[in-house]
């Protein structure tokens, strides 16, 4: 018997890196897991996995997983994603908002196509699944939203600083965002047993997704970094009771330390 036997959770961006892990451990637990991302095929060799092997390999290690795909920058794909959830166990009782991306740049450089990629992706989206989930979970008589941040979201405070960056502020901005309506969030759905959290890594996590600039397109390097304390920390958020435990904004080792995950 898992902790979370009869749940059902969706997770975004799960096709590989944080999300993959994350969904592994919920279902390792016995939460039914909607591997949901973008990539039914692997078209970058700097970025492998897909929402069906993912989904494969839970229910191959004895869970139960449905392979979902969702573009968060498309409302239609995430409410078609939730609706095909919902269809197919007939309730949601926890989102993990874990898809995003980086854009490069400073304001002088930046593409507007960029900043409305995300916007789009790292803040609309999220956004729309929890509108999307919200009645669900209140439905299955509560339960939790999880949105994964940065440590960008931390603002730095006054300057002069020691260092100038051009690049990551627009990552910071959605980051923050994010951070702040989820205790927003966290404030209206508590009187429903619904608990809005953030888990951040408290470093940087080598994923395929996170080193993809950096990687060699041609002859990638494959040698990529789990996110153990991130899947541990989701899977002790979800097991705590939701009107006991909102409205945090936590780093998963500092997490899993304090609770001995």
């Amino acid at each position: 018997m898992g902790t979370l036997d009869g749940r059902v959770a969706i997770v975004t961006g799960a096709s590989r890196g944080i999300g993959e892990d994350v969904a592994v451990a919920l279902a390792a637990e016995g939460a039914k897991v909607a591997i949901a991302a973008r990539t039914e095929e692997v078209r970058d060799k700097r970025l492998p996995g897909t929402i069906h092997t993912v989904a494969e390999g839970i229910r191959n290690a004895g869970g139960e997983a449905l392979a979902v795909r969702m573009d968060v920058r498309d409302p239609e794909s995430i409410t078609a994603g939730v609706d095909r959830v919902v269809e197919e166990w007939g309730r949601v009782d926890i989102l993990v908002n874990n898809a995003a991306i980086l854009v490069p740049g400073s304001i002088e450089t930046v593409q507007p196509r960029h900043l409305d990629l995300i916007w789009q992706i790292d803040l609309r989206g999220p956004l729309l699944l929890m509108r999307a989930c919200v009645p669900h979970i209140r439905a299955a008589g509560g339960g939790h939203i999880i949105n994964v941040s940065s440590r960008a979201g931390v603002f730095p405070g006054p300057g002069p600083y020691p260092e100038t960056r051009a690049s990551g502020g627009f990552y910071a901005m959605v980051k923050s965002g994010l951070e702040r309506y989820s205790q927003a969030l966290a404030m209206e759905l508590q009187d429903d047993g619904i608990a809005v959290n953030v888990l951040s890594p408290l470093g940087r996590i080598r994923t395929p997704g996170n080193i993809w600039a950096e990687n060699d397109p041609e002859n990638p390097t494959l040698e990529f970094e789990r996110a153990p304390h991130m899947a541990k920390g989701t899977v002790w958020i979800c097991e705590q009771p939701p009107g006991e435990f909102t409205g945090h904004i936590l780093f998963d080792e500092n997490l899993c330390a304090e609770k001995g995950l």
